[in-house]
């Protein structure tokens, strides 16, 4: 067990480096994205995803990436959350759990629609328990592209929030 202590101090904090401010892998976002500029708290809601995006989720968060550092932070419940990070299609046994749990975040409140099955349904797209993509339930504000999306292009979406 000292062996790993002593280590652990020699070594020190290792993590990624952040992604440039300028390279805008986050897609489309509006103007008011930056409202929560600061600190936010992040209700990821699985819509119907494959659970290819929240290993992407759980490795932004984790100690290589950490999108703690610029300001986001998981939480439990909507009622605590600034943004919710929505993965998936919305399937029909998701698609009022998502409008209520997008109705008890308190506004200012932004939705993220993580992954390309979350912008537009993607493999999915036309399957019978499909109810469609996550803008057709509810009004995204920031999408960020990909199948699934890298874990930095998770954290630059949450930099684009935070401002940080």
């Amino acid at each position: 067990m000292r062996g790993w202590l002593s280590l652990a101090r020699r070594t020190g904090r290792i993590a990624e480096p952040a992604v440039p401010r300028g390279a805008d892998s986050a897609g489309a976002a509006r103007a008011d994205a930056g409202i929560l500029a600061g600190s936010v708290q992040v209700r990821h809601v699985d819509a119907g995803s494959c659970n290819g995006c929240e290993i992407e989720v759980a490795a932004a968060f984790g100690p290589v990436h950490d999108g703690e550092r610029y300001g986001a932070r998981l939480v439990a419940s909507p009622r605590h959350a600034d943004v919710v990070l929505v993965t998936g299609v919305v399937t029909r046994n998701m698609a009022e759990p998502l409008r209520r749990t997008v109705d008890a975040t308190p506004r200012p409140r932004l939705v993220v629609a993580m992954g390309d099955c979350a912008r537009d349904c993607g493999v999915f797209a036309g399957g019978y328990g499909v109810v469609g993509a996550v803008k057709d339930v509810v009004d995204v504000d920031l999408e960020i592209p990909g199948c699934p999306p890298r874990p930095e292009a998770v954290v630059e979406a949450l930099r684009t929030v935070t401002r940080r």
